[in-house]
């Protein structure tokens, strides 16, 4: 069997509103991988900074058998880490619902 072909004016009409709705909706600016990009990294960087000079605070004013520095850069790491997991993922919900039209 071979497909059924369609109609030029089906054709002609189901083009232009795909015109139409790339028109209307351009999409994501090529620039918003840079500010996805600085999201993440600032997103992982201030824990992991952050844990650090608590850290170095912690190290001078209640030293411990362990090494605060150390524990708290691990710590801030994972905390960002799961920040920029959690904004990746609801991003890609965001994104993929709007998208669901085609």
């Amino acid at each position: 069997m071979t497909p059924k072909r369609k109609s030029p004016v089906e054709d002609i009409g189901r083009r232009a509103r795909r015109r139409e709705k790339a028109r209307d909706d351009p999409g994501a600016s090529p620039l918003r991988g840079l500010g996805v990009f600085g999201m993440i990294g600032w997103s992982v960087a201030v824990p992991t900074v952050g844990g650090a000079f608590l850290g170095l605070w912690l190290d001078r004013h209640m030293p411990q058998a362990f090494n605060w520095t150390i524990a708290l850069i691990l710590g801030g790491v994972a905390l960002g880490s799961f920040i920029a997991w959690a904004w990746v993922s609801k991003e890609a919900n965001d994104n993929g619902s709007e998208h669901d039209d085609d």
